[in-house]
């Protein structure tokens, strides 16, 4: 059985509550917000050391967003680090992938030759990945090399909703009428918002695109396999509908929940630096990238989404918590 501590514990208390030996000196910092915390004392760079494994994730279950700073990492550490936690997606839309890593896939606004080298608009609203998968996420794991900033300031933070405390808050009436009940999400549900936009680069999903990724059904309310706690798993970007009611009622209950979740009181914004890796858990947060940039201040990250293919395998737990 994994060990169980509650939000924004101290580090030593859950280096304990884990069963870490001293030797594990990285160190866990809390933002003091609803999410978020830094990890220092640790080379991503270099090969995981069980230790450190099991206190990550402990905290990416407790505090939602983890930012390891100054790191210096090339595509097969990015990979590496990314690969301990799941299985690596290769995005269905097959665009802006790294030469011989395709499961890094390239953010950025910069242009060269005419082309751009990334994808500009990626995640600009409200989100959760692979919600729209068989299989969800249970991670992400970007690494900035380029930040954008004017007057100092960084451009292009990152916003993070907690889930856990969007489940908490809601009635014990909602709660109890919802419980049972699946949403449907679809891909091509934010692919088409996105598109939409002035000067996107989207084309129309190819029917053999579609196919790939066809709409399914997940439970409203996940247990997640970290903190056995309840997260509200629907959102404003691929939720289409509650199966279990009428259509009119799903489009007003889903409005009415989508509001709730993201709520002031239960948001977190991440300002990036260069060398930045940002680990975050996808069961239990959404997440919006700000576009207050404009295509002269260039953005650059890489991404690696892993996959829930292990994590919620008792296996996987126990190896990892002990």
């Amino acid at each position: 059985m994994w060990c169980r501590t509650s939000p924004n514990i101290a580090y030593d208390a859950l280096r304990k509550a884990c069963g870490i030996k001293e030797k594990a000196v990285l160190q866990i910092i809390p933002t003091g917000e609803t999410l978020g915390a830094t990890v220092e004392g640790i080379d991503v760079a270099a090969p995981l050391a069980r230790e450190h494994f099991a206190l990550i994730v402990r905290a990416l279950g407790e505090h939602g967003v983890l930012r390891f700073p100054r790191q210096q990492l090339e595509a097969p550490q990015l990979k590496a680090f990314a690969a301990h936690f799941g299985s690596l997606e290769i995005n269905v839309a097959a665009a802006f992938q790294e030469a011989e890593h395709p499961e890094i896939m390239i953010l950025s606004n910069i242009v060269e030759n005419g082309r751009p080298i990334g994808a500009r608009d990626a995640g600009q609203d409200w989100h959760t990945d692979m919600s729209y998968s068989e299989t969800i996420a249970f991670a992400n794991a970007l690494y900035a090399l380029k930040v954008p900033r004017r007057d100092g300031r960084p451009l292009g933070g990152t916003e993070f909703a907690n889930m856990h405390a969007a489940y908490a808050e809601l009635s014990a009436e909602l709660k109890q009428r919802l419980d049972g009940m699946t949403v449907l999400h679809d891909f091509n549900k934010f692919w088409e918002m996105m598109r939409q936009r002035p000067g996107s680069w989207r084309p129309a999903l190819t029917e053999e695109q579609r196919n790939r990724k066809p709409p399914v059904s997940h439970p409203i309310f996940l247990t997640h396999p970290i903190t056995g706690r309840k997260v509200l798993y629907a959102n404003p970007g691929y939720a289409m509908r509650i199966n279990e009611l009428p259509q009119a009622e799903s489009d007003k209950m889903l409005d009415l929940l989508f509001e709730h979740q993201l709520q002031p009181r239960f948001r977190y914004v991440h300002r990036w630096s260069e060398g930045d890796l940002l680990f975050w858990d996808d069961i239990g947060t959404l997440h919006n990238a700000h576009a207050d940039y404009g295509p002269d201040e260039p953005r650059l990250i890489k991404r690696c989404q892993v996959m829930a293919d292990r994590v919620f395998e008792p296996a996987f737990l126990q190896g990892a918590l002990g």
